[in-house]
């Protein structure tokens, strides 16, 4: 469980570089939990999770760019771990990899990059890591980059939404 919400938290803080990056996908990942936990009629984890889902909008509202308001370390960290601890309430936690895709993206991407860096004599793998940034240096413009980011995080919520329904 440790290993669940420390894990989600700071996958949602790295991916917390680009203005809606986050909140937009953390939007779309307490969305599928809240559809899950009516599914499986637990009404802690449908009522909480589509709580932060709505907080999480009303907050893009602000957030996207040109961005007024700034999420944050804070905001992150603790909206990565309630994305946590309420995918191990849904016992959702192998299909929050899928679920929550584009979060494992971005922290691989960090963990290959600082290995790359250290075992292979200061050689990268990304231009810059996370991997929003990669992107970003190679040209693709912000907030085409964050739609592009948010139509990955919608197909890979489909897919987890499916599997959790199917399993």
């Amino acid at each position: 469980a440790a290993l669940v919400i420390a894990g989600c938290s700071h996958a949602v803080n790295l991916t917390d570089g680009m203005d809606g990056l986050a909140s937009g996908c953390l939007a779309l990942v307490f969305g599928v939990l809240a559809l899950w936990g009516f599914f499986i009629q637990d009404p802690v984890v449908a009522v909480w999770s589509a709580s932060l889902a709505g907080v999480c909008v009303g907050f893009l509202w602000f957030n996207a760019s040109p961005a007024s308001v700034f999420l944050g370390d804070v905001g992150a960290l603790g909206l990565g771990a309630a994305l946590g601890v309420l995918a191990i309430l849904a016992d959702a936690m192998l299909a929050l990899v899928v679920i929550g895709g584009v979060f494992v993206m971005e922290a691989v991407s960090v963990m290959l990059q600082v290995a790359s860096y250290r075992w292979r004599n200061k050689r990268r793998i990304f231009r810059v890591a996370p991997l929003h940034h990669h992107f970003q240096v190679g040209g693709v413009a912000e907030q085409k980059l964050v739609v592009r980011f948010w139509i990955v995080g919608m197909l890979l919520a489909a897919v987890g939404l499916t599997a959790l329904l199917h399993a």
